[in-house]
């Protein structure tokens, strides 16, 4: 997926040379994500999610061929990448809430905060990899990007149907689909910490995130092309890697809600010095650190979710979940878009970065019982 999204990034900024039309490919990824995440949390509750995950898997190859054909056929016109775009966050809508309720099914609940670092860290690595690889893929053509893309789509597939899951019984699979999909939303709502945490990182992903604009400061601002762009990209994979490996081998033990709001705040101001920053080397490291404070930020949320809930509803709450942090980072690069039109490309990261920390301040006190979460391991599902 990393290697699709530099190689798309790239060759539709380099198509339309306009900041608007790298939001556009945010906007075309959120619209069905919002549309149809809910729903595809409903499905996650009722089938098999490693079936639902290999599926989803198998439509996001096939956007990667069809990429692959655009550029072959050296299509210039950026319609056609958004169409296809449409169809991967239509992928992308299944793959989420089946991918994190899948989970608690292999661990214990008591090792699940550890298992997540550890899943964070592994499917950090392949982030890592996958801009690096995808850079250097582009610098020899985006056809090469694409082909590469889609041949480890197919290998995934294959990963998926290598697991073997017990599946527990379904319960409040009955009823209305809308009564179903209300009842992950009335959940989530009712349970501030959980309503607080997630919310918390919709608006700091929405306001801070920068990423969409990655292909304009390694183009004009720190003028170094693909493979630059493919590091750029990789800098906040390394930081969370590097953080989830970390969570893995000493988990939080205490202050969990603290050590949220205070990385998140840490995610802010890393944004800020990478939107002012003209130094490769210090925009490399502010990604970094953007990426590590995010991660924790992630693994107390992620912990919340899963721990909070019973596991017939965890589709439909990490539904809930994926349509308010998921979609908020494609939502994130359209906002990023228009502001970068409208102020230009450095404002509109700083200004980011300063909203970010507003919406800290206002959430520590808004959601007091967030920030006193002490240990993940005592949380219960209702």
């Amino acid at each position: 997926m990393q290697v699709m999204s530099v190689a798309v990034g790239w060759q539709v900024y380099e198509i339309t040379r306009d900041p608007l039309a790298l939001g556009f490919v945010g906007l075309a990824q959120f619209g069905p994500m919002f549309a149809l995440t809910l729903y595809a949390g409903d499905v996650a509750d009722r089938y098999e999610r490693r079936v639902i995950l290999a599926l989803a898997y198998l439509v996001s190859g096939v956007c990667a061929a069809l990429f692959l054909c655009l550029s072959y056929w050296n299509v210039t016109n950026p319609t056609a990448f958004y169409a296809v775009l449409i169809l991967f966050g239509i992928a992308r809508a299944f793959s989420g809430p089946a991918g994190q309720s899948l989970l608690p099914q292999l661990v214990p609940q008591q090792d699940l905060p550890q298992a997540i670092a550890w899943s964070s860290s592994t499917f950090q690595v392949a982030v890592i990899s996958g801009p690096a690889l995808g850079g250097a893929a582009l610098a020899l053509g985006a056809m090469l990007a694409y082909a590469l893309s889609a041949a480890l789509f197919a290998l995934v597939v294959i990963g998926l149907f290598a697991i073997r899951v017990t599946t527990p019984k379904r319960e409040g699979a009955e009823g209305r689909a809308l009564d179903r999909l209300l009842a992950g939303i009335a959940y989530v709502r009712n349970k501030r910490i959980l309503f607080g945490a997630i919310s918390l990182d919709l608006f700091a992903v929405l306001l801070g995130g920068a990423t969409g604009l990655l292909p304009i400061y390694a183009k004009d601002i720190l003028h170094v092309g693909p493979d630059g762009l493919g590091w750029l990209r990789a800098g906040p994979a390394f930081g969370a890697a590097v953080t989830s490996l970390a969570l893995g081998i000493w988990p939080m033990t205490r202050s969990a809600g603290w050590k949220m709001f205070l990385c998140v705040a840490l995610f802010g101001i890393a944004t800020i010095v990478f939107g002012l920053s003209q130094s490769f080397l210090l925009s490399l490291l502010a990604l970094i650190v953007l990426g590590a404070s995010d991660m924790v930020s992630v693994n107390v949320r992620h912990s919340l979710t899963q721990l909070t809930t019973p596991d017939h509803m965890r589709g439909r709450v990490s539904a809930v979940s994926m349509l308010f942090i998921g979609a908020s980072n494609e939502l994130g690069e359209f906002e990023s878009g228009v502001t970068a039109r409208w102020w230009g490309t450095v404002p509109a990261v700083v200004v980011g970065g300063l909203g970010t920390l507003g919406i800290v301040a206002l959430w520590a006190y808004w959601f007091p019982e967030l920030r006193k979460v002490d240990r993940l391991t005592e949380l219960k599902a209702d």
